[in-house]
């Protein structure tokens, strides 16, 4: 029986420390915080610089875009509910915006072709009364792109997610946002308006170590695209979820449709995409989801890599001048590194059923060598033997066929065909055909196999 110490090494506790100050110094930022969650647990805390810091994970900070994954959750929990699909048009749930044409998940997206800010003057430094409208919010010309051609990242889309939230559900976008997520997680210091302890928002001077006010501003409309407040400890709640998911919010095959990559990154672009209202990153071999955040005074970082079971979130009171997203992603590689996730032991199935013992071993796909598995649940696993190529995992379906989850395969059909006497001739794979012998002689090949076989050199 394996049993471990859920705290983090002291060596760990204190990389991680220097990381954050060293940031906080390097970024020239007022205070810095941090928060690291590994397995859905909060494990580790710090921070450095004025009294922000010392209220640790209780001091507010500004999330800006961060907030976007939280509108997002909100849509996706209205298409689970069957009041709308991704696939909808935005005028069927939202007429009259002159962009209708646009679909739900475009708009998660950044596909929808919008343009990145609102008409002048600058939303996040003006009050969301100078744009009382969607019309205010979208301007004359509100698209820069043809519709779901290119992913092209944009504040007002979410402004119109936000909406759409409040014409289906028939309640603000903040009722939806507290009754739905931060109440049944525990997010209590998450906000739309801050509650002391917070942080204030400052810009630092380029050339001088001079700090200058920034306004905080209620963004209105453009709430659902940047509003929150939120803590590290909150923010650690929610990378949580983001991993595995709640069934009180959204289940964990939601969560990982919502990191799954929906549009390209950018022309020039680094390794990076998004999902559908989250960000996509590469960094240090590892994929990192999540998402960034500013606004005025602030930044923030909340980046998850799943595979390791840790997430991590920064927060910093300065325009300019510290990149929490690449600290994060320092803090997850740290302890990923120094205190790498121990496996699950492993179990043997439940139970085991001989017709389905009967199909694992070697298929063959004309030539290529393929292995099927059995896995929990009457699932299977099909991978190629030679290490590449298109292999897949498949959920069992009720009527004795399997759809494919991921890889090539991902939503195709495995079935088996059955010969006149029951025994099984070959597998059916979106129209491929798996044998158990290479060009199986008297199976159902496409284009038949040659009468005469196999030949060597002398033909």
């Amino acid at each position: 029986m394996t049993s471990l110490n859920e705290e983090l090494l002291p060596a760990t506790r204190r990389a991680l420390l220097h990381r954050v100050a060293v940031a906080q110094v390097e970024g020239r930022t007022p205070s810095l915080v941090a928060g690291v969650v590994r397995d859905g647990r909060l494990v580790w805390t710090g921070g450095q610089g004025r009294g922000e810091a010392a209220e640790g994970i209780e001091a507010q900070y500004r999330i800006g875009s961060i907030t976007k994954t939280f509108t997002a959750v909100l849509v996706m929990r209205l298409r689970n509910e069957g009041l709308l699909d991704l696939s909808d048009p935005l005028e069927k749930h939202l007429p009259g915006t002159g962009v209708g044409e646009a679909t739900i998940a475009q708009l998660l997206a950044h596909t929808a072709g919008l343009g990145a800010e609102t008409p002048s003057p600058w939303w996040e430094r003006t009050p969301g009364t100078l744009r009382p409208e969607l019309a205010d919010v979208l301007g004359p010309q509100p698209l820069k792109h043809p519709v779901g051609r290119r992913h092209h990242y944009s504040n007002p889309g979410y402004t119109l997610l936000g909406s759409l939230v409040e014409a289906v559900r028939g309640a603000s976008w903040e009722e939806a946002l507290n009754r739905e997520i931060l109440e049944p997680l525990g997010m209590t210091r998450t906000t739309v308006q801050p509650q002391a302890p917070h942080a204030e928002g400052w810009a630092v001077h380029p050339w001088a170590d001079a700090l200058l006010p920034e306004p905080s501003e209620d963004l209105g409309l453009m709430a659902p695209a940047g509003q929150l407040w939120s803590t590290v400890a909150d923010l650690c709640r929610f990378a949580a979820f983001l991993a595995d998911g709640d069934e009180r919010v959204l289940s964990a095959a939601s969560m990982c449709e919502m990191r799954t990559p929906a549009a390209p990154c950018e022309p020039g672009g680094w390794d990076s995409g998004y999902g559908l209202g989250m960000q996509l990153l590469r960094m240090d071999g590892r994929t990192l989801v999540g998402h960034g955040g500013s606004l005025p005074g602030f930044v923030a970082g909340l980046w998850l890599s799943v595979e390791d079971g840790v997430g991590a979130a920064v927060l910093a009171n300065a325009t300019s001048g510290p990149l929490p997203g690449m600290v994060a992603g320092d803090l997850i590689r740290t302890v990923a590194e120094a205190e790498p996730r121990i496996p699950q032991p492993w179990m043997p199935l439940h139970n085991v059923e001989q017709e389905l013992l009967d199909l694992t071993g070697t298929w063959y796909w004309g030539t290529y060598a393929y292995a099927l598995r059995l896995a929990a649940d009457r699932g299977v696993e099909l991978e190629p033997l030679a290490g590449r190529g298109r292999g897949s995992r498949f959920h069992a379906q009720p009527d004795g066929t399997w759809i494919g989850l991921d890889g090539y395969f991902a939503g195709e059909t495995l079935r088996t065909v059955q010969r006149t006497d029951g025994s099984v001739s070959h597998l059916d794979l979106g129209s491929f055909v798996f044998t158990r012998e290479p060009y199986e002689p008297h199976a159902a090949v496409p284009g038949g196999v040659h009468k005469d076989g196999w030949r060597g050199r002398d033909l």
